[in-house]
């Protein structure tokens, strides 16, 4: 089935927060705010500096998701994006959407001429995740991602 790969618009935010909600269930068994998440979401629609989202759609049906968000590294003098908030619905998964999902970032992140590098994080027991990103190219960098939250 082809897999056509756009950037999101408003219209797609009601499904990119259900699929955030899903996704931190399924990963971290996390329940989500629902209000804070839709606002979260619609935020990126308006505010280009956050960044973007872009779907994937399968007969018309948005099946799948990542957001590109921006690190500045002072030791490279360019970007780095970070892919987040990654999600394929369970029955468009280990069809090539992620990988088709992933070429267009590279391609875009390639064509910007200032992005030096794509960076994600993955959940330390997300084998098949990890599995995934290797056959991509990336590779464990060797970082721990610590935080404090409020």
């Amino acid at each position: 089935m082809t897999i056509t790969v756009r950037r999101a618009r408003i219209g797609d935010a009601a499904t990119i927060a259900e699929f955030n909600r899903r996704m931190a269930w399924e990963t971290e068994k996390k329940v989500l705010d629902a209000e804070k998440l839709r606002s979260g979401v619609e935020a990126v629609f308006g505010d280009p500096a956050k960044g973007f989202y872009i779907v994937g759609e399968m007969s018309g049906e948005v099946v799948a998701q990542l957001m590109v968000t921006y690190e500045w590294s002072d030791w490279r003098n360019g970007w780095f994006w970070w892919i987040q908030s990654v999600f394929v619905r369970e029955d468009a998964r280990r069809g090539g959407v992620f990988r088709t999902l992933y070429a267009e970032i590279e391609r875009q992140a390639n064509e910007a001429g200032n992005v030096i590098g794509m960076r994600l994080y993955v959940e330390k027991d997300n084998a098949r995740a990890r599995t995934t990103y290797v056959n991509l190219g990336m590779h464990d960098a060797g970082y721990s991602v610590f935080e404090v939250c409020w």
